[in-house]
């Protein structure tokens, strides 16, 4: 899900992507398929002119107003497999796919050379390029989570970072930022924070990942709330951790991204529904909300 600037929320299904407006949700019937069919949504942004850029399993798709533009393959992408996207703010488009990454000037595809990692066999699916993440953060630097390791972008130059930073994984899942500027990274191995010289992973030893940590938010205390193997939710204050206990009547769903939204609040999305986190239980977000 996301947030546009207007105040307007987006969600990707495995039915296409609705947008709610007034507290009722319309289906983005124009994004499809080369042949026309539904896709699944993998990743949505907004760049710096409003317009929202949605990847999926059959492309990208651009919507601007009532205009909708879809791009495959066959427009010059490097992937129909796409699974993350992120508008930076010199007007680029980055692509993440199961083939690797390009970016998109609205013009023409342009293929970055990164190099070719390992397939994690402990996922559904995975690929030797598999790109994961890709996030722009304060600083305008581009980072890019893949099956090869962490790197990151900056004046078009591309700088490996697991090795020079002594992370101990190349698989790398998801790159936030917090409040207050701190780059934290997700991998199959646990949460690392990042250091101008290092990284420190700050789960090791301390809780089971199994799959791995995915999805980062942070609240408005300042906590950072993350996925652990897919089931589990931890806080980490700057010093403890702690896991969120669930229960049968309050477990939400297996978890694909945690978001925070423009009223602070928490929301958790993923196999199961959407998700807000209230008072401390899950309310589950359907089609009829409640939206406030």
């Amino acid at each position: 899900m996301m947030q546009d600037q207007e105040g307007s929320y987006w969600f990707g299904t495995e039915n296409g992507a609705f947008k709610l407006v007034d507290d009722s949700l319309y289906h983005m019937d124009k994004i499809r398929s080369e042949t026309g069919g539904l896709v699944t949504i993998k990743d949505i942004t907004q760049d710096m002119n409003g317009v929202i850029w949605i990847g999926h399993t059959d492309g990208i798709s651009r919507i601007h107003g009532d205009s909708v533009v879809n791009y495959y393959e066959s427009d010059g992408l490097i992937s129909n497999d796409v699974w993350c996207i992120e508008a930076d703010t010199q007007g680029k488009i980055w692509i993440g796919t199961i083939d690797g990454a390009c970016t998109f000037d609205g013009q023409e595809f342009v293929f970055i050379n990164l190099p070719e990692g390992e397939v994690d066999t402990s996922l559904g699916i995975s690929g030797t390029r598999m790109i994961h993440d890709i996030k722009e953060d304060s600083k305008g630097i581009i980072w890019l989570s893949t099956n090869a390791g962490l790197f990151t972008s900056y004046g078009g130059q591309i700088t490996p970072v697991s090795g020079k930073r002594d992370m101990h994984t190349n698989f790398i899942h998801e790159i936030f930022e917090d409040s207050q500027g701190q780059i934290w990274v997700s991998t199959k191995q646990g949460l690392y924070r990042m250091a101008e010289n290092g990284a420190e992973n700050m789960t090791e030893g301390k809780m089971e990942t199994g799959k791995g940590i995915g999805s980062m938010a942070e609240d408005n205390e300042g906590r950072l709330w993350f996925v652990s193997n897919q089931h589990q939710l931890f806080t980490f204050d700057g010093h403890s951790l702690s896991e969120f206990q669930k229960s049968e009547d309050n477990a939400g769903p297996v978890v694909f991204q945690i978001y925070r939204d423009q009223g602070d609040r928490l929301w958790f999305v993923g196999y199961g529904g959407a998700f807000r986190l209230e008072d401390g239980r899950f309310v589950n977000i359907t089609k009829r909300g409640p939206w406030n």
